[in-house]
Order: C-alpha cells, then sequence, then structure tokens
C-alpha cells in the first residue's frame, strides 16, 4: 500500500498542476504546442484554451508563440513560466516526501507490511451498545 495525493495550485480556481506541468514540460522539450498536445493525446484546440486559461489565473504569459515562416512555427516557454516548473518540481518533491513521511508514522510503524485499512463491507459490524437490563 502507497499514499496518494493530488495537489494543484490554485487563484480562485485551479490554477496550475500536474497536467498543466506535464503539457508546459513537453512544450519545453519540443518547443511545440501542438507536438506535446500529440504527446499526450490532447486536443491542440484543447491545449490553447488550458494555456490561456493557466496565464489568466497566473497571470502572467507560460509561452511565446512564434507564428509560420520558413522553418515553420513554434513555442518556447517563458523565463517565468520555466521558473514556474522549477519550483513546481521541487514542491512536489517536498510535499512527496513529506506526506511519505507523515504516512509511515502512521501505518507502517504500527502495521508493517499489512494493510491497515479495514476491508470495504466488514463483516462483523459494531453491535449497539446495551443498557443496563435492556437491550436496544
Amino acid at each position: 500500500m502507497k499514499v496518494a495525493f493530488k495537489v494543484w495550485l490554485d487563484n480562485d480556481g485551479k490554477a496550475f498542476g500536474d497536467g498543466p506541468y506535464e503539457l508546459l514540460k513537453r512544450v519545453d522539450e519540443t518547443h511545440s504546442l501542438h507536438r506535446a498536445a500529440k504527446e499526450m493525446e490532447m486536443a491542440y484546440s484543447k491545449a490553447w484554451r488550458l494555456i490561456g486559461a493557466m496565464e489568466k489565473k497566473l497571470g502572467f504569459l507560460l509561452i511565446e508563440r512564434k507564428v509560420g515562416g520558413l522553418s515553420g512555427g513554434g513555442s518556447l516557454v517563458t523565463l517565468r513560466a520555466r521558473n514556474l516548473l522549477n519550483n513546481y518540481e521541487g514542491f512536489r518533491r517536498d510535499v512527496n516526501a513529506s506526506l511519505e513521511k507523515i504516512y509511515r508514522k502512521h501505518f507502517n510503524a504500527s502495521f508493517g507490511n499489512q494493510n491497515p485499512l479495514p476491508t470495504v463491507g466488514r463483516q462483523n459490524p459494531p453491535r449497539a451498545a446495551k443498557t443496563k437490563g435492556k437491550s436496544k
């Protein structure tokens, strides 16, 4: 068993999380929003909407767009976006390490490798408390 979690940055709604992180990371590697979206099996139009929504929530541009031309178009991650990616990577590492430590504190120390959580649909549900001389 392991701990699982989702974490994101919020600014009156989800502003940045694992999905947007992955999209921007791929744009940074491929220099193409179109290619990054394709690699993630995401529609290009959805990728554009996601980038636009994030830029609005975060208050700064995430990618610089290059339009067509002889060498074709492309997208470059802005310096602020690259800083966001680096900070988010460190944040995720710290969150993961902290949650693993908390998980071990509450579960592994007491239960070792056994499953510490009860199974769904317990066979013997707790019985109602009895009062002296009368049963409920």
